[in-house]
């Protein structure tokens, strides 16, 4: 595989697209008229296309080395591959929650997909105060059915091997592993924070019941082959669209390129996580309602899950010995999961590298209060997963700890 290929421009885009007669019901490539670089992800250049009659496309295209940092960081563009596998794989599951794919050119590593440039992305609408009722659910659902598919129960032993094989994919699960399981509980090159937020830093680092619990998510993050996962799973990788009440009338999960097969519970923690990160920053500016809002997602969305699985499960394929009861240990076991990869999460969110608008984006005397509240309500959460599952309680208790050290806006 080589590296060397034509990256994207405004100025090639036209022909690419003109090569490609398959989406020209999609797209008029002879009347463009309005090109938009919006890659404001870590790894990739993304592009929305529209022509005169306002019709419109998405080009996605990656880079081989991490957008982030840059060509002294390389990594092998093939994680497009993965994501266009992945997401057609997923869209047998649960195709009205994903976004439609047009084509996937390996030679440049581009995926054309529908453009969804009338939804919003969700992290963006919550760090504005939006109400999207309805969202959460709706992702819980496509965490429920996809899974499902991709596990041993709904895809049957041999093909479940088979997909795992084709979908190995180290080199973004080392990207994980490092900068979510490992890199904050070390004095790392990579970490970063206001210097008011060391203590936290620091406390976490000296936290070995903290240290020995991560260990043990690592250990499974790396170990369980549990599902398909979409890997990356965040507010920053949901699109919502709402109607005038504020109904969210489409939700759709994009950017499956760290997708893997890992355990159930990675892709509803990292939900979780920046559901309780949303929620500091709410907290931060004062917007109880909307804090009020958030707090009720996290349990949405496993209610959502929990909820679709269950229906799912009559369908699996081998009942002989995975019973009913199995599938109450499973649902038991994923939760408690899921709260301790959430823990990792918001740990990674504040003091690694790649966070996120939601806290970076506030005046830093409010910020050092919001990152200490993620901090200290990750230590709790990862304690407390072993003895309390309830997930409103949990998150009211972390929504008291976020308060509890909430910082001032004045200088």
């Amino acid at each position: 595989m080589s590296d060397s290929y034509e990256f994207l421009t405004a100025e090639n885009i036209p022909a690419f697209l003109a090569s490609h007669k398959e989406i020209s019901s999609v797209i008029d490539a002879g009347s463009i008229v309005d090109m938009k670089e919006v890659g404001d992800g870590n790894l990739n250049v993304v592009f929305i296309i529209k022509d005169k009659q306002g019709k419109g496309i998405v080009l996605k295209q990656s880079l081989p080395y991490v957008r982030l940092v840059g060509p002294s960081w390389p990594m092998s563009p093939d994680r497009a591959r993965i994501e266009y596998e992945t997401t057609v794989i997923h869209s047998l599951a649960a195709k009205h929650l994903l976004p439609k794919i047009y084509f996937y050119d390996p030679q440049r590593y581009i995926i054309a997909m529908e453009d969804l440039s009338d939804h919003k992305v969700w992290r963006t609408a919550l760090n504005l105060g939006e109400q999207h009722f309805g969202a959460a659910e709706a992702i819980g659902e496509y965490i429920a059915r996809v899974l499902f598919a991709t596990s041993i129960f709904g895809a049957g032993a041999e093909a479940h091997y088979k997909g795992i094989a084709r979908a190995i994919n180290p080199e973004l699960c080392l990207i994980t592993e490092d900068l979510v399981f490992t890199e904050p509980y070390f004095p790392a090159g990579r970490n970063s924070y206001l210097p008011e937020n060391k203590i936290d830093a620091e406390a976490i680092i000296n936290d070995a019941q903290m240290v020995q619990e991560i260990g043990q998510l690592k250990y499974k993050f790396m170990t369980s082959a549990e599902a398909l996962l979409h890997g990356d799973l965040h507010t920053g990788s949901v699109m919502v669209k709402s109607d005038a009440t504020g109904k969210a009338i489409s939700t759709r999960a994009f950017d499956s390129e760290f997708s893997f097969y890992g355990p159930i519970g990675f892709d509803i923690g990292a939900c979780f996580a920046n559901f309780y990160i949303a929620l500091a920053r709410a907290t931060a500016l004062g917007r109880t309602a909307h804090a009020d809002y958030i707090s009720a997602l996290p349990e949405e969305l496993w209610r959502a899950f929990e909820k679709n699985f269950r229906t799912l499960w009559p369908s699996r394929v081998d009942k002989r010995v995975f019973s009913d009861q199995m599938l109450e240990d499973l649902l038991a076991q994923w939760k408690v999961d899921a709260i301790g990869f959430a823990a990792a999460k918001m740990v990674r969110r504040i003091v690694g590298l790649a966070k996120t608008s939601d806290i970076e984006t506030l005046e830093p005397n409010l910020r050092i209060g919001a990152a200490r509240g993620v901090l200290r309500a990750a230590q709790m959460a990862v304690r407390e997963r072993h003895s309390n599952t309830d997930i409103p309680a949990l998150t009211q208790k972390i929504r008291k700890i976020i308060e509890e050290v909430r910082t001032s806006g004045e200088k």
